[in-house]
């Protein structure tokens, strides 16, 4: 029987592949814990090109200090750089749905944060029938951690990735950031003054979610 959800749920997103998702989610696992917030992560699959290289499970597990079967059920590892489904069916492995993969999640007891990474952006292909955006209807996250990169390009990519999430809590990482650089001064001041879009940097992340536990935890004062 799954363990119930963690206290809060970060579905952690990006604009597309190779925005640094699982590495701003491994930083802010490892940050979270030196704090003292018990944290997990999940990769509900994952596709990927065999080589020296950790997988993403395995990079969250180190991060957060799980064995990375437990990040994503080693059914659930595709060795083949295609979108997950794409890669299962040049494999011959069998199809899977989003239920069947949000069904599998699985959690530790007295998990404060939990952390769920998605795959490529918000509209790849994660199983037959869905992506990322239809984990997020099924999850009901806390809050989406959408990961941009800080460059060229990412006010648009950024804006319709947030706007894939329709109504829900979304935080903008800027991964990459150089403040010296100005594009990226300026796409961050872009997005969060003309977009209206919440937007962070990745060595803020860790204390805003721990207040953001805080707060959701402190008894409710007298009316």
């Amino acid at each position: 029987m799954p363990v119930r959800r963690p206290d809060r749920l970060v579905l952690v997103a990006g604009t597309a592949t190779d925005v640094g998702k699982t590495w701003v989610a491994a930083t802010v696992a490892r940050e979270l814990r030196r704090l003292g917030t018990a944290v997990a992560a999940r990769k509900p699959v994952q596709s990927f090109d065999p080589g020296p290289e950790p997988t993403d499970a395995e990079v969250l597990g180190e991060a957060t200090g799980e064995d990375p079967e437990q990040v994503c059920p080693s059914h659930r590892w595709y060795p083949l750089a295609m979108a997950p489904p794409m890669a299962a069916a040049a494999l011959g492995r069998p199809p899977f749905s989003i239920g069947d993969l949000t069904d599998e999640l699985r959690w530790p007891r007295a998990v404060e944060v939990g952390l769920v990474e998605g795959v490529g952006g918000p509209r790849s292909p994660l199983a037959s029938d869905g992506d990322t955006v239809d984990v997020a209807r099924v999850l009901g996250p806390d809050l989406i951690l959408l990961v941009a990169d800080a460059g060229l390009g990412t006010i648009n990519a950024t804006r319709l990735s947030a706007g894939a999430f329709g109504t829900a809590r979304v935080l903008v990482v800027l991964n990459r950031f150089d403040g010296a650089d100005g594009l990226h001064r300026g796409n961050r001041s872009w997005l969060r003054d003309r977009c209206g879009l919440v937007v962070t940097l990745v060595e803020d992340l860790a204390p805003r979610l721990r207040e953001r536990i805080g707060a959701a935890n402190r008894p409710a004062g007298p009316d």
